[in-house]
């Protein structure tokens, strides 16, 4: 089911996705021009490689543990953590346990 379709509906970020073993699962929720947010399920090892991208994006975890690199260092968060990925710097992703995160990126 498409989020666009539900509008006033309430729904659990943690249950619209699943985790899958050995694999990164992502789900769109919301895409405009101005930017995206994006919910993915990270089965435990499974990472995203060090990427750059020019637009700031804003990470919160909802359930399970990442190590997220940003220009180099190294952050460990947990299940209430958030961290800002500033644009135009190098980032990954790494699962230390499965997580879930929603990510939004904002193109302005």
């Amino acid at each position: 089911m498409e989020l666009e379709n539900v509008h006033g509906e309430v729904r659990s970020l943690l249950d619209l996705i699943e985790y899958q073993d050995g694999a990164v699962v992502s789900r769109t929720l919301l895409k405009k021009q101005k930017g995206t947010v994006t919910l993915f399920a990270f089965d435990q090892g499974q990472d995203l490689s060090e990427h750059t991208v020019p637009h700031d994006a804003l990470v919160y975890v909802l359930d399970g543990t990442a190590e997220i690199t940003i220009a180099g260092v190294s952050h460990h968060l947990k299940a209430g953590d958030t961290i800002l990925m500033p644009g135009n710097q190098p980032h990954g992703v790494r699962a230390t346990r499965r997580f879930k995160m929603i990510l939004t990126m904002i193109r302005s």
